[in-house]
């Protein structure tokens, strides 16, 4: 038995693949303990792992509503925060451990666990060859290499890099040596009902103009001839648009409840909402929702893969409409997309990770 410390925060798509790896090493008899963000406490400890929540890291608010400019702002100071640097060293001291699985975002969580001489890996919770480019080389690695937190530095020095994505849609080729593909982490899937409802969810986070773009959605398929279900998660409040009454219309809610009975996915292109869609052989509409995010090309590389087609978040409401009725409709969008389904299925994320882990204990 080994102690563990996972290391993540409360945006989205991270809070996932970390519990799923962390639980996962727990079933084999390890000690893990997860520090995060206080809003992720139900989570975690719903798993039967033990949480830490931030003392020393700057606040974060991820369902603020900002404009775009401080929402990026935002962003680039939770990557660079010292204070998580000096939470992780805190923890450390109290509850030393053998490895510490650090979200690849947090620069200032990872730095604080190489100089403190700790094994880690490096949590990759999207696309790789997305973060080497646009952390890698932009504003992010401009800031961080000032602060001593050069991106690439910091992942490359990893004992691993863990990418908890499709390996046939990893744009990185070939990847670093520290670095391997162990497949995404997501609830155990099989594929969905081919004439189920229609699924409506964009991202449980806020980003600028989301609420006006999931009303032009709504206003799209308001009369669509088959069921509608429509998650706001906690960005949008259910009030805050007008829909039909035979609309079902609910806060958040996890997917793998909903997404057995649906036929198709309109989604804002977050990697954890798109690979769930995907492990159950869902097409999907994507309308990304935020430009300096991933989103923009998880949506191009599954329209490339055939099982997606993507809208721009200002699109109105007759041309969203029309590419929800083709992507609804038999075609060679749905083979593509059983085809990344069994692939997602036949790759296990945690369990691979877990190996992985275990391997540097």
């Amino acid at each position: 038995m080994s102690d563990v410390l996972v290391v993540t925060w409360d945006a989205g798509g991270t809070v996932a693949p970390a519990v799923g790896i962390a639980a996962e090493l727990r079933s084999r008899g390890h000690r893990v303990r997860v520090l995060g963000h206080a809003p992720m406490r139900r989570t975690v400890e719903s798993e039967g792992l033990a949480f830490h929540g931030y003392q020393r890291a700057r606040g974060w608010q991820p369902r603020a509503r900002l404009s775009t400019r401080r929402a990026e702002l935002a962003y680039l100071g939770a990557c660079v925060d010292r204070g998580a640097g000096r939470d992780v060293v805190a923890l450390l001291r109290e509850h030393p451990c053998d490895v510490a699985v650090v979200d690849c975002m947090l620069l200032g969580a990872l730095a604080a666990v190489r100089r403190a001489g700790v094994r880690h890996v490096s949590l990759v919770h999207t696309l790789y060859g997305y973060l080497r480019q646009e952390f890698g080389t932009g504003a992010l690695n401009a800031v961080a290499t000032v602060k001593g937190m050069r991106p690439r530095r910091l992942w490359d020095g990893a004992d691993r890099t863990l990418v908890t994505t499709v390996a046939s849609l990893e744009p990185t080729s070939p990847l670093p040596a520290n670095a391997r593909v162990v497949g995404p982490i997501v609830p155990p899937a099989a594929p969905a009902s081919s004439a189920g409802k229609l699924l409506v969810s964009l991202s449980s986070l806020y980003y600028p103009g989301q609420a006006g773009t999931l009303q032009a959605i709504v206003d799209a398929v308001a009369d669509l001839p088959l069921p509608v279900v429509l998650t706001t998660g906690n960005a949008v409040r259910p009030e805050e648009l007008q829909r039909p009454s035979t609309m079902e219309v609910l806060g958040y809610v996890p997917h793998a409840k909903i997404m057995p009975d649906v036929s198709l996915v309109v989604g804002h292109g977050g990697h954890g909402t798109t690979m769930q869609a995907l492990a159950h052989d869902l097409p999907m509409v994507i309308v990304p929702m935020f430009d300096r995010s991933d989103q923009p090309l998880v949506g191009s590389l599954v329209q490339h893969a055939g099982a997606a087609e993507v809208v721009s978040r200002r699109a109105d409401p007759a041309t969203i409409r029309a590419a929800v009725d083709r992507m609804l409709a038999p075609g060679p969008h749905r083979a593509a997309a059983a085809r990344l389904g069994a692939e997602i299925r036949s790759s296990p994320g945690a369990p691979h990770a877990a190996d992985e882990i275990e391997a540097l204990l």
